[in-house]
């Protein structure tokens, strides 16, 4: 029995691509080496390939030149995340080039439209040299502006082959062409008639210069827009390529630190992670303790608690502690890169309708090209005059030309997918937004996927001897101090109930009135139970139940009881306690 081929995947950076029929023209080259599987896609110009070992990559990028195209290896993970931003730079500079072009062809559009439409229409109103008016007008967009059409059409002529290009580039240029010719050559034949004998005894002769100026301009704006949704859509990748950290401080078997680059961290170092630093790595926390904003990996808008023995995952921000973490997953194994991975299988994918519209493209430009020439040979065997002929053959040319079958489609998917990653939405292929048109339903696992991400106190309850004022007048200092989502929703109602009446057995000065929340002195951050700190020189401790427990202080049963009842409605409990004594508690969600 024959052992199966050993099959690699290779993707290629295609360059050079305007159109679907070019992805179409490309992907069947590809596809007609033996063994080779190939899927081309025009918006994210990437060709994802499935190909036996013995073809090299090399060899595939042959069969892409060989096609009229550029193509290179794409960079990895790693070294995407590098490149981001040469690529949004790279972006920015095609934005940059069509909206120069997109800016000279209306400049000279307006002016062309009119001058072209009165000295046709009203041959009194010509003057000596007039042809070479429009002349001047119509060049700067028939061939500067509109280059990037003729020269993906010469490209692709060299090789034998048409895209849309070669539409637009013999449109504006048959329009331009048989323009020229009516004015220099049948407008001699013509002078004399009136206007309206002029339209229907010179129709075939009529200038076509606005036209093509009108065909340029469109589909520059077009471009440029397409441009504009393929760097939207490029920077949800490059976005979350950013969020992996760059460096990453390594802990030596000395207990030592030192810094180096977070692609040459390996599996089981340990390195360190402080406040406001991007953990580098899937891994396990050694020592230390913080709060770590999870909300781009997981969708949690609130801050988790990370003690040792928990899992931490690459991307993350560590919020408060310091961290010592054994790397477990690093580079392309971490699931930050599988999520980058994720949007761009997204991107690459086909919908149904894509496929229909490459498979329309594929034969859209040989289509229309017959069309034309059977109008042209029609008119003329009906016994038409040839400057009638071509008229009506350049007509169906140029109809044709601002085709954005395939076009719109790609762009529009590739956006979706896009924007939802920017939202923190994960779409794993384009058949999952073609079914959503069916969704009547939607179910969610997680509540805190679909919150504010704002935390804030629901109910607050007070022990008999101690009121509400005196919770927030004394909790409130302490959790100010503190960087927790929890303590910023008890800070944010004692804000809003600020200022308080002095506390008893206090001397405020005389006059003075309420005093607003007061500073805490001596705080210290407990990571993973709460804080404490001292206020009006008192000793305040604010925090979970578990804290309390540790230094035994006894929770009263009905204060117990109503953090339990809190606590299974969803909500978070947190106790505050001075004087050695429990005072009450705040339930926040």
């Amino acid at each position: 029995m024959t052992a199966a081929p050993e099959i690699t995947q290779v993707e290629l950076a295609v360059g050079g691509m305007t159109c679907a029929a070019c992805a179409a023209r490309v992907q069947a080259r590809l596809n007609k080496v033996t063994g080779v599987t190939a899927s081309v896609n025009l918006s994210t110009e990437r060709a994802y390939i499935s190909a036996p070992a013995t073809v090299s990559a090399p060899d595939l990028i042959g069969v892409v030149e060989a096609a009229g195209y550029t193509a290179e290896l794409a960079r990895p993970t790693e070294a995407e995340a590098a490149g981001a931003k040469a690529g949004q730079t790279a972006d920015e500079a095609t934005v940059r080039r069509l909206r120069r072009r997109l800016i000279l062809a209306l400049v000279f559009f307006v002016p062309l439209t009119d001058a072209s439409l009165m000295l046709s229409v009203f041959p009194w109103t010509r003057f000596p040299g007039w042809q070479w008016l429009l002349v001047a007008l119509a060049a700067p967009v028939a061939i500067w502006a509109s280059w990037p059409f003729h020269a993906a059409a010469l490209r692709q002529a060299r090789h034998l082959s048409s895209s849309m290009d070669t539409l637009v580039s013999l449109g504006i240029l048959a329009a331009c062409g048989w323009s020229v010719y009516a004015m220099f050559v049948l407008d001699r034949e013509q002078r004399g008639l009136s206007g309206l004998s002029n339209l229907l005894h010179g129709s075939g002769g009529g200038i076509y210069l606005e036209v093509a100026a009108s065909v340029t301009t469109f589909l520059l704006a077009g471009r440029l827009y397409e441009a504009h949704a393929r760097r939207a859509a490029g920077q949800a990748v490059r976005d979350l390529a950013a969020a992996s950290a760059r460096d990453v401080c390594v802990l030596g078997e000395d207990e030592t630190e030192h810094w180096i680059p977070a692609a040459r961290l390996r599996v089981g170092q340990r390195f360190v992670v402080r406040p406001g630093e991007r953990i580098a790595a899937d891994g396990e926390v050694l020592s230390g303790g913080s709060t770590v904003d999870r909300s781009m990996m997981t969708g949690e808008s609130v801050p988790v608690d990370a003690a040792p023995g928990d899992a931490v995952t690459g991307g993350t921000i560590a919020l408060t502690g310091r961290l010592v973490v054994r790397a477990d997953k690093v580079g392309a194994d971490t699931q930050l890169a599988h999520l980058i991975k994720l949007v761009e299988q997204a991107q690459a994918g086909k919908a149904g309708i894509q496929r229909l519209a490459d498979r329309i493209c594929a034969v859209f430009v040989p289509v229309v090209l017959a069309c034309s020439g059977l109008t042209l040979a029609g008119w003329m065997l009906a016994g038409s005059p040839a400057s009638h002929a071509f008229s009506a053959a350049l007509a169906v040319l140029i109809i044709a030309c601002p085709c954005a079958l395939g076009l719109a489609t790609p762009a529009a998917l590739v956006v979706a997918s896009g924007r939802g990653a920017q939202l923190g939405i994960f779409i794993k292929g384009y058949q999952a937004l073609e079914s959503s048109r069916a969704i009547d339903t939607v179910v969610l696992d997680k509540t805190g996927t679909v919150t504010t991400g704002q935390m804030t106190v629901t109910a607050v309850r007070a022990v008999p001897g101690t009121s509400r004022t005196d919770l927030l007048r004394f909790a409130g200092p302490v959790e100010q101090a503190s960087e927790h989502a929890v303590a910023a929703a008890i800070t944010a109602l004692a804000r809003a109930e600020a200022p308080f009446p002095a506390p008893a057995g206090t001397a405020p000065p005389p006059g003075a009135g309420p005093v607003p929340l007061a500073a805490a002195d001596d705080f210290t951050a407990l990571p993973g139970l709460g804080a404490r700190g001292v206020v009006h020189g008192r000793e305040v401790t604010v925090g979970r139940a578990a804290l309390f427990a540790d230094r035994g202080l006894a929770i009263p049963a009905d204060l117990a009881a109503w953090c339990r009842d809190r606590e299974q409605a969803g909500c978070t409990a947190v106790l505050a306690a001075w004087d050695g004594e429990l005072r009450g508690a705040f339930a926040v969600t």
